[in-house]
């Protein structure tokens, strides 16, 4: 096979293990700063002059897929050679291709000894986002409830010391990206598996349906462009509780499975503020007499939506501008950030932190005012609710999950997807109301406390878990599920 592969970001790190070097006729990119270089000992190339090459397929490395695939139908590459990550499995033998699988905190032996009496809990990754930090606090709950868990990734990360620190074992295996259920032996015999994220569909395309299975969806739309409608339609209901991370989630599952039952389950954030802290309280006195902070968080890119951001703050009189501070934080080596560096060279009062760690996440969130999400998309962004647990008031873009949760005015603000001018009215008010905005994070307080906490998730989730392990156990006989992958191996 002679593969192009459009992407050189981080899916591209996540999914390359999967195909040989020497299948690779060229990298595709639309950055002008990486076209024309070499990234491992292969050419990036513009997609207009990739294509003029001799290739079998190409592979979409991001979940752009809907843009990066009408891309290169206009380049008149045929439909039927454009695959996306989903869809490596078509492409690759995965007996032949497997990846090792690491081990952290047990032994194999111990692993297969605890299987029978686990929970499997799996995440695409042991990142700092927020859907892996929400499968780790229900690791957290699960354990106080006196379940045995095993936490497994399909790749390494920053949480793992995490685990370690508290002796939970740890499972590293590659093949979670593209194996099934039914391929994955070392989950033979655990009494329930709960996995994270749309990423799992394949997974759960072949399964052994005598093991109950939680999937807990935190994705919005723009996720499933890239999925298969035919593998999606092959998963079973049987022992299998879907949950969803508010409506947006939900929404969008049923766009492609309208029939499957859905039942919400918000995550759980762990109170590492306190209501009424001292040191928050002393923060904002002390901060009070400098400019007025807001802050964004997340990955530089259209979906998070810093670019409404910038134009809003464009709209902002001189004075108003000269008043405030914007954070930007979070991974910024995508296309957008490129532009967003360039538009902001000349904008003093925008300030790029570029990726940071949890602990300074938390000092940001300590000393900032306001916690600015302007998403085009985003079913329930984890750093709203850390905000608000820090007595910070949002400015929710309307396609925020949050948003639901907002009383206009009173416990922070909202506004229409996309529209400029209407954030920069709300941050106008918030500089010119400055003396108003430590009630409204108070009240924002509540929201956490309601609908986040630590607390209030571990009802929720007892629930759940308590009637996924008491539904009816299908027999063998009934296990076998026809199915498969027609690749063009």
């Amino acid at each position: 096979m002679k593969f192009l592969v459009f992407g050189t970001g981080e899916y591209y790190q996540r999914y390359k293990k999967w195909i040989a070097k020497e299948e690779v006729v060229a990298l595709l990119d639309n950055s002008p700063a990486k076209q024309h270089t070499v990234v491992d000992g292969k050419e990036v190339l513009p997609p207009q002059e990739g294509v003029r090459r001799e290739f079998d397929a190409v592979i979409i490395m991001s979940f752009y897929v809907k843009a990066m695939k009408c891309q290169l139908l206009e380049l008149g590459v045929p439909e039927r050679k454009i695959y996306h990550f989903y869809d490596l499995r078509k492409l690759i033998d995965l007996d032949k291709n497997r990846q090792s699988v690491q081990l952290y905190g047990s032994s194999e032996q111990e692993l297969k000894g605890m299987a029978g009496r686990s929970i499997a809990l799996l995440s695409t990754d042991l990142a700092l986002g927020g859907t892996a930090i929400a499968l780790f606090h229900m690791e957290e709950v699960l354990t106080k409830l006196g379940y045995s868990v095993v936490f497994a990734s399909t790749m390494d990360g920053p949480l793992r010391g995490r685990f370690e620190e508290k002796g939970i074992p740890l499972v590293i295996d590659p093949n979670l990206q593209l194996a099934t259920m039914q391929e994955t032996g070392w989950l033979a015999g655990f009494c329930l598996v709960i996995c994270n994220a749309i990423n799992y569909y394949v997974f759960l395309s072949k399964r052994d349906l005598r093991i109950p299975v939680v999937w807990w969806l935190h994705d919005s739309p723009f996720f499933y462009d890239g999925v298969d409608r035919e593998i999606m339609g092959r998963i079973s209901q049987k022992n299998l509780t879907v949950l969803s991370v508010g409506p947006i989630p939900e929404e969008a599952i049923h766009k492609v499975l309208p029939e499957l039952p859905v039942e919400q389950l918000l995550y759980g954030v762990e109170d590492v503020a306190g209501s009424g802290d001292m040191s928050i309280k002393a923060d904002k006195e002390e901060r009070s007499q400098g400019k007025i902070c807001f802050v964004t968080i997340g990955h530089i890119e259209e979906r998070k939506g810093q670019d409404i951001l910038l134009r809003a703050v464009r709209l902002l009189k001189k004075e108003e501008r000269e008043k405030a501070v914007f954070y930007l934080v979070g991974q910024d080596t995508s296309l957008l950030a490129e532009r967003i560096k360039e538009a902001a060279a000349s904008m003093p009062e925008v300030v790029l932190k570029g990726p940071v760690s949890r602990e300074k996440i938390g000092e940001i969130l300590r000393s900032a005012d306001v916690m600015v999400c302007p998403s085009r998309e985003d079913p329930m962004p984890t750093v709203a609710a850390e905000a608000m647990m820090y007595e910070l008031p949002c400015i929710l873009s309307n396609a925020a999950g949050t948003a639901a949760y907002i009383r206009e005015g009173e416990n922070g603000f909202v506004f229409s997807n996309g529209d400029a001018s209407e954030l920069a009215g709300k941050i106008r008010w918030c500089i010119g109301n400055r003396e108003k905005l430590t009630g409204l994070g108070k009240r924002a307080r509540k929201i956490y406390e309601e609908r986040f906490s630590m607390d209030v998730f571990e009802g929720n989730l007892c629930r759940y878990i308590k009637g996924a392990l008491s539904e009816e156990i299908v027999s063998k006989e009934e296990n076998d599920y026809e199915g498969g992958y027609m690749g063009m191996r």
